[in-house]
């Protein structure tokens, strides 16, 4: 596979047309008290994936982007959670581009294409249409601004983060200025997202100003990125408002989060990120993903988080994160170390530990171990 992927990416590379990805092999260990029938259960599974980036210059400024991420699944989740080849065929999008190519008692193949969209870029315009990725977030661990396609911070698996069916135009009017309108259809009209975002430049800082509709709720808010002497300060805020008649009266949530980061002389990099979710958090918590949207984008009212990163060699880098829910009585820790190995093959080694009160959606909680080995072409 590695000879054939080297091979392809030398064949078809040129100047109109680009290839590129990786392989991936990840064995991932989960020790839990699972729902029942499992109970206290240690389950394994094993993942291969192989993810492929195509870019097809199809004329000057019109470009055909197309990545594909197919994965096998091998192990004891398969066999013994209900509906989990089903969770995994799930497809957001108003057109679903979710296969599942063979599955078996204790294996399934899926593939899907997470960016599929036509660009066009001319001057100080672009133009992309199609599944792609809109980022609007500006803080490491909790994005209240991305409205189209929020992500979760414990899904350790996925750093290329999920993309959504939109229409997005922009308009940049200097080096630090520009003009977004995008649109997100859903097959029911209520579950559309349409916003605006301005962003521009104002005493050293990039701020951004958002406006739109989010799921039948008026959204309003933004953020900025800065820096305080040698330390980085950001922001994210957003209001939603219920738009139905029916609610009364009509509810209102603000999601706002602060996050300060510095880089020591020894090479030790710190995040420091506090967030306010006055819709209280979700009341579920599994090991196996959430459900995370704008307007509720963590398990509880407070949140503070805390990472770390430091170069313990030249090829090897350790990190350590803590996410704190006061109110929950809950704690996240998740410990990991990357081995670049050789050029263009790199290990990590990575743990999610949960733990909380027993009225806390982490009650239930448990511990996730994985290793990962990546080939990338």
């Amino acid at each position: 596979m590695l000879l054939a992927s080297q091979n392809l990416q030398a064949q078809f590379s040129s100047d109109r047309f680009e290839a590129g990805g990786y392989i991936q092999m990840m064995p991932v260990r989960i020790a839990a008290e699972l729902p029942p029938p499992l109970g206290d259960s240690e389950l394994w599974e094993l993942r291969l994936q192989n993810r492929l980036n195509t870019r097809w210059n199809l004329s000057d400024g019109l470009t055909l982007n197309a990545h594909l991420r197919t994965r096998l699944f091998y192990g004891d989740l398969i066999r013994q959670i209900p509906g989990y080849a089903e969770g995994i065929d799930s497809d957001t999008g108003i057109v679903h581009l979710s296969f599942l190519l063979a599955e078996e008692n204790s294996w399934l193949v899926h593939t899907q294409p997470d960016r599929l969209n036509i660009d066009w870029n001319r001057g100080d315009w672009r133009i992309t249409a199609g599944r792609q990725r809109i980022n609007w977030g500006i803080n490491s661990v909790t994005n209240p601004n991305d409205l189209f396609n929020i992500y979760s911070f414990y899904e350790f698996d996925y750093p290329e983060r999920p993309g959504s069916d939109a229409v997005r135009i922009q308009y940049f009017r200097n080096w630090a200025s520009r003009i977004e309108l995008a649109w997100r259809p859903a097959r029911e009209l209520s579950n559309s997202v349409a916003a605006a975002l301005f962003a521009f430049n104002t005493g050293g800082y990039d701020v951004q100003m958002i406006s739109g509709y989010y799921r039948g709720r008026l959204a309003a808010g933004g953020g900025w990125a800065g820096s305080i002497r040698q330390s980085g300060f950001k922001g994210e805020m957003m209001l939603f408002t219920d738009l139905e008649k029916e609610r009364s009266p009509q509810q209102t949530t603000l999601i706002a989060g602060l996050s300060a980061d510095h880089m020591f002389g020894n090479g030790l990099f710190m995040i420091l990120e506090g967030l306010y979710n006055s819709a209280a958090g979700l009341d579920n918590f599994s090991l196996l993903g959430g459900s995370f949207a704008p307007d509720n984008p963590g398990f509880s009212r407070w949140q503070l988080s805390v990472q770390g990163s430091y170069p313990l060699s030249p090829i090897l880098d350790g990190s350590l994160a803590f996410v704190l829910y006061p109110d929950q009585e809950a704690l996240f820790v998740s410990p990991s170390v990357r081995w670049s190995v050789i050029e263009n093959l790199d290990l990590n080694l990575l743990m999610q530990i949960f733990t909380g009160s027993s009225d806390s959606p982490f009650g239930r909680s448990g511990s996730v171990m994985a290793a990962s080995l990546v080939w990338n072409f």
